[in-house]
């Protein structure tokens, strides 16, 4: 599919700032008070900008109020409600932490629990399409619910580092080796479900795979559209093989050795850890949208 960048922004830096929500709201993070006013900005602003971004690939961005409307039925209602809800609960949760050095932690396992729906909602607004494979029967929300806490720690850290105290250096390594771990799996999953999924070759489409291979005799039109634009985009292997390679060093092995080091050497490492992860990650989304394919592609001749 074809990724608009206003998408790739969104699912990254919201779950970047959701992540932080989560560690925040569950007491990771000492009561330091430069730390506590910058890191809760930090989070509220990642989670915030995120958002708004998802409204740049809008046809009418002034309709954007009737995603609430739909939650009962639809996973991206739900996540644009928990968004809302969720930052509304870390906001008076942070408040209360920041204004009287008090953290109410009823309130902020409240505010952990939702922002942690929120990465699942936003994922499960891609697991549900059974006509992308990619997504369905992969572990989509697996990988945005551990990619968003690895980050939002790695941010932590960050913030820890820049106001000189103490980094939580392996809670980030450990939530990298994780990142890691699901990653890897998602990768080694994807190529060969994407082809077990009914509807997922021309054979399986059609029902004739008996019969021996299905061609297409003659294209539907002879022009372009919206539909080949949008849904049957192609991402060349080499381009491909370069950016998952850039993100999985950037993304996932820097952050980890710079978290590790940062023990060792000093917290400002952090600071660059998250840099690159944010940069990593960044391509791994838009993989993660430009290598989905939509079965309907199919109807056009496309493998």
């Amino acid at each position: 599919m074809h990724p608009a960048p206003s998408i790739v922004l969104f699912t990254v830096l919201s779950g970047l700032g959701l992540g932080q929500l989560v560690w925040l709201g569950f007491g990771l993070g000492p009561d330091d008070g430069p730390f506590r006013w910058i890191a809760c900005a930090l989070a509220l602003a990642a989670a915030g900008g995120g958002g708004l971004c998802s409204t740049g690939h809008l046809g009418r961005r002034d309709r954007a109020w009737r995603a609430f409307s739909q939650w009962r039925s639809s996973w991206l209602s739900r996540e644009a409600c928990l968004m809302v809800v969720a930052m509304a609960a870390f906001g008076l949760y942070a408040a209360i932490w920041c204004l009287g050095g008090v953290r109410y932690w009823g309130l902020g396992i409240a505010a952990s629990a939702l922002s942690l729906a929120t990465i699942y909602s936003t994922a499960m607004i891609y697991a549900q399409l059974k006509t992308v494979p990619r997504w369905s029967v992969t572990p989509t929300p697996a990988l945005f619910l551990v990619t968003g806490l690895a980050g939002g720690v790695l941010a932590m850290g960050a913030v820890a580092a820049l106001v000189g105290v103490a980094s939580h250096g392996w809670w980030t390594a450990l939530a990298m080796v994780v990142t890691i771990g699901v990653v890897i799996w998602w990768q080694t999953s994807a190529a060969g479900a994407v082809r077990s999924v009914d509807g997922a070759t021309m054979e399986t489409a059609t029902g004739l795979g008996f019969m021996g291979r299905v061609r297409l005799f003659e294209a539907p039109h002879t022009g372009s559209n919206y539909l080949l634009k949008e849904m049957a985009y192609e991402v060349g292997r080499k381009r491909a093989f370069e950016l998952r390679r850039i993100g999985a060093v950037l993304g996932l092995l820097v952050p980890l050795v710079f978290s590790v080091v940062a023990l060792l050497v000093g917290g400002w490492l952090m600071m660059l850890a998250l840099v690159a992860h944010v940069a990593g990650m960044l391509a791994l989304r838009w993989l993660f949208f430009a290598e989905a394919e939509h079965v309907q592609a199919l109807y056009y001749g496309r493998k």
